[in-house]
């Protein structure tokens, strides 16, 4: 087969993934996975993306000898001798030479996140951090040369310019997510990042007829519905970007599961959250070949109800999830308990569960991604470690402070409704703590209301009432005794409050604050992206003279 017949066949057997029928797609691509550089690595990527979502060990093994196998099926496709950076081997190089090169940097990418992803011991964190190192420089040195005058355009030139495009646009954008302390030591590796030019890029490709547009639009749709708001933003004109994106893709594939869940996330985003359940529940009805697919939905529609405040709905998706997901045991289950202890005591519980012993379950569930346990199973673990006790003393509010950490208040800030019945069950909560014996926990438990109380009267608008909030959290500082991220994330959030009115050089100050003075605390890597945010949407000095200490 022609390079062209074979982008045409995997383009064909996309087409096929996009709309639910995956064997097929497999199938399509499985008879020519070691004589077709492209058919071997879109074959591998479906399986790492399969891997991924089962997080199955066997199943993140075979993608890894897959991607592996792929990538020695490029190399026989290479220019012996291929140092791009050399002038006159990058004019010589013929048209598949040149696609060799791409496929090749994608696989280094893709099998690192493996490695990343497998192995817990730091050879192999090395060996990951080489493919990546050699990956970008492949990607680097292509975008130089395929911007030149002397580049040979083939008659599949787009595909080159689109994998080209998905490679350094994949690699900016993410990168510049990065406090400055990590950047520098990338940076020093060879390594920068610059958002705005990735997002271009990214956007080129999306747009563009090739066959990286969906991994060019995924990454775009996970950039614009998940990692912003990750790191604390509103999303406004995020959730727009992220419309414009999807448009096409609903309409050539009006029942893909992949679109369908992304079309619910923007309008949970939005705030139209039975418009968000409604789209999630179809991309669980739209395919049932991959079950990995629901457990995304099952995931959104679990915080959908959780801003309704249905607990036993949102207990139910966090059961299915802690039945049948292996991404994050600990998390599923503390969720369970979670929602649990938020109804009345005299209320039966559905299977005749008890929140105490499945929050003393939690720690029993505890795993490792790429050789640490996830920042958000660590908080569950630690919070849940108080009923150990023979007579515990109750979490206030554990689903409202995990909603926070996942950013929720923000999704709910569009409707008032919401908004008033959380800030409902945090007074409620407050009243019961004032009742209650004082204890160790009680001024940590009294914090975390005035955080959440915060939030929800900053959504409410009443930004003198949230910023007295945020302030009894500082006022107590020196009494807290377990949740050391109190202050800090309380700090952000006021600078985030002060930005809003205009108070420029006072946010600045507190990020600062949050940055610097801060060290050791629960969820601190998401604390110190958000904070990277914050001054990087103000326009600040993400790395000033108090960084060169760290």
């Amino acid at each position: 087969m022609t390079l062209k017949e074979c982008l045409d066949e995997c383009m064909e057997a996309l087409d096929l993934f996009l709309n639910n029928h995956f064997s097929e797609s497999l199938e399509r691509l499985r008879p020519r996975v070691n004589e077709s550089m492209y058919h071997a690595l879109i074959y591998a990527t479906v399986l790492e993306m399969q891997a991924m979502m089962t997080f199955q060990h066997d199943d993140i093994t075979n993608a890894g000898i897959t991607m592996k196998s792929a990538q020695e099926v490029c190399q026989r496709f290479r220019r012996k001798s291929s140092a791009l950076a050399n002038k006159s081997v990058g004019d010589s190089l013929n048209e598949v030479q040149l696609h060799a090169e791409v496929c090749y940097a994608e696989c280094q990418l893709q099998r690192a996140a493996l490695t990343f992803l497998q192995d817990e011991n730091m050879v192999s964190f090395i060996k990951g951090g080489i493919k990546v190192r050699n990956s970008y420089l492949i990607y680097k040195e292509l975008h130089a040369l395929i911007k030149s005058h002397n580049c040979l355009k083939g008659a599949s030139h787009v595909h080159l310019e689109g994998g080209v495009s998905f490679g350094i646009g994949a690699f900016n954008l993410t990168l510049s997510l990065f406090p400055p302390r990590i950047l520098k030591v990338l940076e020093f590796a060879g390594f920068s990042g610059d958002k705005d030019y990735g997002l271009s890029l990214l956007h080129d490709g999306a747009t563009g007829v090739n066959l990286r547009s969906m991994l060019s639009a995924m990454l775009l749709l996970c950039y614009y519905t998940f990692l912003t708001f990750i790191l604390g933003r509103t999303g406004e004109g995020e959730v727009e970007e992220a419309e414009r994106l999807l448009k096409p893709f609903r309409l050539r594939y009006p029942r893909g599961a992949i679109f369908l869940f992304f079309a619910g996330r923007t309008e949970e985003i939005k705030g139209n959250i039975d418009e968000a359940v409604a789209l999630f529940e179809d991309g669980c009805k739209a395919q049932q070949a991959w079950k990995q697919f629901h457990h995304m939905c099952y995931w959104e529609l679990m915080w959908c109800f959780t801003y309704k405040r249905a607990w036993k709905m949102a207990y139910f998706y966090a059961d299915l999830l802690s039945q049948e997901s292996r991404w994050s045991k600990a998390m599923y289950v503390y969720m369970k308990a979670a929602y649990l202890s938020m109804l009345p005591d005299d209320e039966d519980r559905p299977f005749g569960e008890n929140e105490v012993q499945l929050f003393r379950q939690v720690p029993t569930f505890k795993q490792k991604i790429a050789g640490k346990s996830p920042p958000t199973e660590k908080f569950a673990i630690r919070k849940a470690r108080r009923y150990k006790a023979a007579c515990p003393h109750k979490l206030p509010v554990p689903v409202l402070e995990m909603m926070y950490m996942w950013n929720g208040f923000s999704m709910i800030s569009k409707r008032p409704e919401l908004t008033e019945g959380m800030l409902h069950t945090l007074v409620e909560a407050e009243s019961t703590l004032v009742e209650s014996l004082e204890n160790e926990f009680s001024v940590d438990d009294r914090c975390v209301i005035h955080l959440l109380k915060g939030l929800c009267l900053k959504n409410q608008g009443l930004l003198q009432a949230a910023e007295e909030s945020f302030r009894k959290v500082f006022s107590s500082e020196k009494k807290i005794r377990y949740d050391h991220y109190l202050v800090p994330n309380t700090l952000v959030e006021l600078s985030l409050l002060y930005i809003d009115q205009g108070r420029r050089e006072e946010a600045i100050r507190l990020l600062h604050k949050a940055k610097h003075n801060y060290k050791e605390y629960s969820m601190e890597s998401r604390t110190q992206f958000r904070i990277h945010a914050a001054l990087a949407k103000l326009k600040a000095n993400t790395s000033e003279e108090e960084d060169t200490h760290l």
